[in-house]
């Protein structure tokens, strides 16, 4: 009788452990399948507002603090748009840790360029975004613009349209914790340059459908719904396509360019932080969140059992053997959600179609503002052959 019990009490241990193992991957996965649109990544440190002033801004000093370009500045309730570094100090001794005596951290202070949205105040906690603007192209640009709906697998997709004289669209689609807002950081720059501009959210977004499991797939069945904008774009007007996509939006494009009943009509890609390799992706997400070193397998599966993805079709995506187009990819060292080895890896295996940018001390999706007029002008080189 002392050896059944003591067998029954060790398959409830086991069986308890093997949930609790089970919890834990899917706790862990979550930091990547249920990213929240226009909320940080977890890589995405947390500042703290030390002072405003006149034109500049005092941060907590980091290494996300001091990275050169402009950013937005998002907090709960609050946005500003944040430029380059102007001095950095440390903070007064008034402002010590109470026990101990070092100073808490130094600061940054930064050209404040404007809030847009609510306040500023000492002790607010913020984070650096891609997102300089917000709104839709009217409000945030003042470029004239149509709401649309495109008919997608799930449903109606709303999207933003800027019209433009060019035969060729930009369809331009966000990845990871984005919004469509982040299109805006270069409509001015394509509609400059007499581009049409198509930006739609896909599902999971504001005001679009959910995957029917209320996970994001990384890529892996939103592309579908970048393949509705294609047939819109070409449905009403469009005679080629170039296919502008962050993180997981440049998933997406691949994955469009590969396998869209459409792909003839896509003439170009952009492709910003790609996640080419999803596993790497999850498993950084879900170190930024603490996760043990032991758990991240288990985060692999439980994504796998939760949505279906599988490496081998992503990593079919990213073939670079099937590009059939010009492709230009911005990406940096700095990027702590995907790999820019797999993007220097992808690139090299066809010097003919693809063109690397590297750039310097830039986070994941944010390459366009470590430099925007040099990022622009790279850009206008790759896409005057397109136009």
């Amino acid at each position: 009788m002392h050896t059944v019990k003591a067998t029954a009490a060790a398959v409830s241990v086991a069986l308890a452990a093997g949930a609790v193992g089970v919890a834990a991957g899917r706790y862990a996965s979550d930091a990547a399948l249920k990213a929240p649109p226009g909320r940080p990544l977890p890589t995405e440190p947390r500042l703290t507002v030390h002072a405003t002033a006149a034109g500049q801004i005092t941060l907590t000093r980091d290494l996300a603090s001091l990275r050169p370009g402009t950013y937005g500045l998002a907090g709960d309730g609050s946005h500003a748009v944040v430029g380059p570094v102007i001095d950095t100090a440390p903070l007064p001794r008034s402002r010590l840790r109470p026990t101990g005596g070092t100073p808490i951290a130094h600061t940054v202070v930064r050209r404040l360029e404007r809030v847009t949205h609510g306040t500023l105040h000492p002790r607010d906690k913020v984070w650096l975004t891609p997102n300089l603007h917000i709104g839709n192209p009217s409000a945030a640009l003042g470029l004239d613009h149509a709401d649309i709906d495109i008919p997608g697998e799930l449903g109606s997709l709303p999207a933003w349209f800027v019209p433009g004289a060019r035969s060729t669209w930009v369809i331009a689609v966000h990845g990871l914790a984005a919004t469509r807002e982040l299109a805006l950081n270069v409509m001015e720059f394509l509609h400059r340059n007499r581009f049409p501009v198509l930006a739609p959210a896909y599902r999971g977004d504001l005001g679009a459908p959910r995957n029917p499991d209320g996970l994001g797939h990384l890529g892996e069945t939103e592309w579908r719904d970048l393949d509705a904008a294609i047939r819109y774009a070409v449905r009403y007007g469009a005679e080629h396509v170039v296919l502008y996509g962050w993180s997981t939006g440049a998933t997406m494009a691949l994955r469009a360019a590969a396998h869209s009943g459409m792909r003839d009509r896509v003439s170009g890609l952009v492709l910003d932080s790609p996640v080419l390799d999803w596993e790497t992706t999850l498993r950084a997400l879900a170190t930024a969140r603490h996760t043990p070193g032991a758990l991240l397998p288990l985060a692999v599966r439980a994504a796998q059992g939760r949505t279906g993805l599988h490496g081998d079709r992503i990593a079919e995506a990213a073939d670079p053997a099937r590009l059939k187009v010009p492709t230009l990819i911005f990406h940096g060292p700095d990027d702590t959600v995907a790999p820019w080895s797999l993007s220097r890896r992808f690139a090299a295996r066809r010097p003919d179609l693809i063109t690397l940018q590297p750039v310097a001390r830039a986070p994941h999706s944010a390459m366009w503002n470590a430099d925007p007029a040099a990022y622009e002008e790279i850009l206008r080189r790759f896409l005057t052959p397109l136009m």
